[in-house]
This record gives structure tokens, C-alpha cells and sequence, in this order.
């Protein structure tokens, strides 16, 4: 869908690194490795959204690291863009809303890192009907055409739980508050 509208490979990747989870830093020579692309097609890319404004960089020793810049007006925009195109509101339409007493619903793995992935992972924290949740991700699933993993913990299982195992921090996808 997204390829449609942006030619770029290249820009498709970084777009998804850094407007999915705002809070991914990234230098030249990283995503370099993680694309497999040639560092001069990202460099160009790179270039091309820190002049738009898009993102931010700042120099650390030899490496200028990248962000995105989350006071850019159309940041917003394009981050709901990039959640349909994963398929990330699809699941909170088709899923979430439907589930009841859910507290919250984080994203780990791959996505949180910025990575585009044929696989999903959630963690589901609430008292919630197991067997609606495996009929209802199986839905999901043939919408987004993506896997979903998933955990579930009441809400003293997930407070009592070592955070430091989620690397990086989930992302929050959806709040009861």
C-alpha cells in the first residue's frame, strides 16, 4: 500500500524505523547492516528527511545518530499511516475493542525496534477471555496478512514481571486511560 505513494525502499525503511517507535536512535552504519542497503542510498534518504525537518540528528564522538523529530507537524500523520500500514490499527479495531476488561496492549519485538516484520508481538495486560482472543487474533491476522504473537498477564502478573527482559521498552499501542 505504502509503496504505492513512496518509491523509495530505502525511505519505506527508514520511515517505519523511526516514525513507529519515535524513541529509535539510529546512525549510518547501523542501518546500513540492518537494511542491507548501500550507505549511500541511506545517506541520501537520511539527508533528505533531516532537511525536511523530519528528523533530528546530533553528533556523539564520530557518529551523528538519527531521530525522529516528534515536533514536526506532520509527525502524527504519517506515524497513523505507518500503524495502517503494518496493520497495527487493525488490530486495535478489530481486536482490542472487542476484548473488554483490558488495561493495556504494548508492542515488542521487531516493531518496537522500527523493524518491519511479517510477525506482530503483543502483550495483552487485563482479564481477558483466552479462547475470543485466539478467534478474534486469528481475524486480525487474515486482515493485516501478518502473524500476531502474543502474551497475556492480569495486572499483578505484569507488575510483578522483570521489564528489563523487553528490549527496547514496548511500546505503548493502546491505554484504558
Amino acid at each position: 500500500m505504502i509503496e504505492a505513494i513512496i518509491s523509495s525502499k530505502t525511505r519505506i525503511k527508514l520511515l517505519l524505523k523511526f516514525f513507529l517507535n519515535s524513541s529509535t536512535t539510529a546512525y549510518l552504519r547501523s542501518l546500513e547492516s540492518e537494511f542491507g542497503d548501500s550507505s549511500n542510498a541511506i545517506r541520501v534518504e537520511l539527508n533528505r528527511l533531516e532537511k525536511a525537518g523530519m528528523l533530528t540528528s546530533k553528533l556523539i564522538g564520530n557518529k551523528k545518530i538519527f531521530q525522529a523529530n516528534t515536533n514536526h507537524p506532520l509527525f502524527n500523520e504519517l506515524h497513523n499511516i505507518l500503524l495502517k500500514h503494518v496493520g497495527l490499527d487493525s488490530i486495535i479495531e478489530n481486536v482490542i475493542n472487542r476484548l473488554g476488561d483490558i488495561e493495556q496492549v504494548l508492542v515488542t519485538g521487531d516493531f518496537s525496534r522500527g523493524i518491519d516484520s511479517s510477525i506482530i508481538d503483543l502483550i495483552f495486560i487485563g482479564d481477558i477471555d483466552r479462547g475470543y482472543l485466539l478467534n478474534l487474533i486469528s481475524k486480525a491476522e487474515d486482515i493485516i496478512n501478518r502473524k500476531i504473537r502474543y502474551l497475556i498477564y492480569n495486572n499483578e502478573e505484569f507488575d510483578d514481571l522483570d521489564k528489563s527482559m523487553f528490549e527496547p521498552d514496548p511500546l505503548l499501542l493502546w491505554s484504558k486511560t
